[in-house]
């Protein structure tokens, strides 16, 4: 018993299948890339959680009357 030969349709879905693994192969790359970089470079790792921080406030003359009151 002979196998028949292929159908085109399994070449087709076998490229498609190829060109979708390699893009997602490259955006994976892509973010490991980033945060290789991003570690190397020593970049600030929190998490911003929209609470307002103390340290990213620029500081102000004690004497000026808009100054915000930050207690530490």
């Amino acid at each position: 018993m002979a196998f028949d030969k292929p159908h085109e349709i399994y070449k087709r879905r076998f490229s498609r299948n190829v060109g979708v693994g390699l893009a997602l192969v490259f955006f994976v790359a892509l973010v490991f890339g980033l945060t290789v970089v991003k570690m190397i470079r020593g970049q600030d790792m929190r998490a911003y959680d929209h609470v307002l921080r103390p340290n990213l406030i620029a500081p102000q003359a004690p004497d000026a009357p808009d100054a915000p009151k930050v207690q530490p």
